[in-house]
C-alpha cells in the first residue's frame, strides 16, 4: 500500500506456520472433515477432562462480560500447583504469548537471543520482532548443545530459550546438566524454560523447575494447556518468575489476554490431576506402541519424551506426506526445520494411530 511503511527489522520474519486444518484438508481433497486424522499438532487425542469442559460452557453464560483481566483464580491456582506466590505467576493467551512478551520485556535493538537448532520457530520470530540479533546454535546429534548455548552468550545476551523435552525432536534433557547450566548463565541473561511437554516424560528425567525460580532470578519457566490438558483451542498459559520481572511483563501484557472460558477450563483442568494422568499413561503406552511400528519398518526414530515422535522416511518426504493427507490423516513435514526427510507423527488415540498405521504401510509403498 502507497505510503505504508513498516519496521524494517519486520522484513526478515517469515510467519509461523501451523498444523495443516482438518477442514482445509478435508476441503482440498475431498474427504469427510469427521474422517480426518490429524497428528500434525501434538494435540491432546483425549481432550479436556469433563470438568474444564463443563467450566468453560458454564463461564461462556456470562459471556457478554469482560474476563478478570488480571486473571487472579487462575494465577493463585497455579501458585499453588508450582508452589510460588500468585505475584510469580503470569498468564497468557497459551504460552507462545508469553514467549513473546519475555521478549519483548528484554530485548533492545541489537541485543543477542540465544536458542539451540530444531527448536521452537516462535523463539525466532520473537526476537525478530524485536531487532535482535539471532543466534541459532548447532545442536549436537539433535539434542540441545548446553555448552554450546553457553559458549554463544556473551556480554550482548539479553535471552535464551530452551525446551524441555525439545520439540519437535522429542529429547530430553538431563536434570543436572540443565541445573549446571543455569549456574553458569550471567544473571543479566533471562533463560526461558518453555515446559510445554513435560508433562509427557518420565518422572526420573523432570525438573524441578518451579524451586529453581527461587535460586535463578534469571530463570522464566513456562507452561501451556494446550498439550496435556488438552485446551489448545481455548488459548491458555502460564509463566513462573521472580516478581520483579513478572511485574515488568505485566507492563506490556494485552488486557483481558485470557478470555472467561479458558480462565475457567484451566483452573478446572488443574484441579483434575487424575485425568492429567489418563492422559500421560494414555500418551506412554501408544507411544511405545508407534515406536515399536517404526522399528518394525526399520526407520530411524528419536527416543521421544513428549507426545509425538520424528522419524525419518527419507528422500520422499513429501511424496508420502502428500500420499497421507489423501488417505485422510495429517502429519507434520519438517523441511521448515531444516529436516526435509523426517517427519513428526503426533501420538494419538489407540484408534487414531490403527488408522495412521495402516494408512502409512501403503503410504511408504507409493512410488
Amino acid at each position: 500500500m502507497q505510503g505504508f511503511v513498516a519496521r524494517k527489522a519486520l522484513e526478515a520474519i517469515s510467519p509461523y506456520v501451523a498444523g495443516k486444518p482438518i477442514e482445509e484438508t478435508a476441503r482440498e481433497y475431498g474427504l469427510d472433515p469427521a474422517r480426518i486424522v490429524k497428528l500434525a499438532s501434538n494435540e491432546n487425542p483425549l481432550g479436556m477432562s469433563p470438568g474444564a469442559k463443563n467450566a468453560a460452557m458454564q463461564a461462556l453464560v456470562n459471556g457478554t462480560r469482560y474476563p478478570d483481566g488480571a486473571a487472579q483464580v487462575v494465577r493463585e491456582a497455579a501458585a499453588v500447583f508450582a508452589g510460588v506466590s500468585p505475584d510469580e505467576v503470569i498468564v497468557g493467551n497459551g504460552s507462545d504469548e508469553i514467549l513473546g512478551l519475555i521478549a519483548r520485556t528484554v530485548l533492545a535493538p541489537g541485543d543477542r537471543c540465544v536458542y539451540s537448532q530444531y527448536s521452537f520457530s516462535v523463539y525466532e520470530l520473537s526476537a525478530q520482532e524485536c531487532a535482535a540479533q539471532c543466534v541459532e546454535v548447532p545442536a549436537k546429534d539433535f539434542h540441545v548443545d548446553l555448552d554450546g548455548l553457553l559458549a554463544a552468550t556473551d556480554v550482548n545476551t539479553r535471552l535464551i530459550y530452551i525446551t524441555n523435552p525439545n520439540n519437535p525432536t522429542g529429547l530430553p534433557l538431563e536434570p543436572a546438566a540443565l541445573f549446571n547450566f543455569l549456574e553458569r548463565v550471567p544473571e543479566k541473561c533471562v533463560v526461558v524454560l518453555d515446559e510445554a511437554y513435560t508433562d509427557f516424560m518420565d518422572e526420573k528425567l523432570r525438573t524441578d523447575s518451579f524451586a529453581w525460580v527461587k535460586k535463578f532470578p534469571n530463570l522464566l519457566v513456562t507452561r501451556t494447556f494446550s498439550k496435556a490438558y488438552g485446551l489448545a483451542g481455548l488459548r491458555a498459559g502460564f509463566g513462573v518468575a521472580n516478581k520483579e520481572l513478572i511485574e515488568m511483563m505485566n507492563r506490556i501484557r494485552p488486557p483481558f489476554n485470557m478470555n472467561s472460558a479458558a480462565q475457567a477450563a484451566a483452573v478446572a483442568a488443574l484441579e483434575d490431576q487424575a485425568f492429567l494422568k489418563t492422559v500421560v499413561d494414555s500418551n506412554t503406552k501408544e507411544r511405545a506402541r508407534l515406536a515399536a511400528f517404526f522399528d518394525e519398518l526399520g526407520l530411524d526414530q528419536l527416543p521421544s519424551q513428549a507426545n509425538f515422535i520424528m522419524v525419518r522416511v527419507g528422500p520422499k518426504a513429501a511424496e508420502i506426506n502428500e500420499a497421507m493427507l489423501r488417505r485422510g490423516v495429517i502429519l507434520r513435514p519438517l523441511k521448515s526445520y531444516g529436516l526435509p526427510e523426517y517427519m513428526r507423527i503426533s501420538v494419538g488415540s489407540r484408534e487414531e494411530n490403527d488408522i495412521f498405521m495402516k494408512a502409512f504401510r501403503e503410504a511408504l509403498s507409493v512410488k
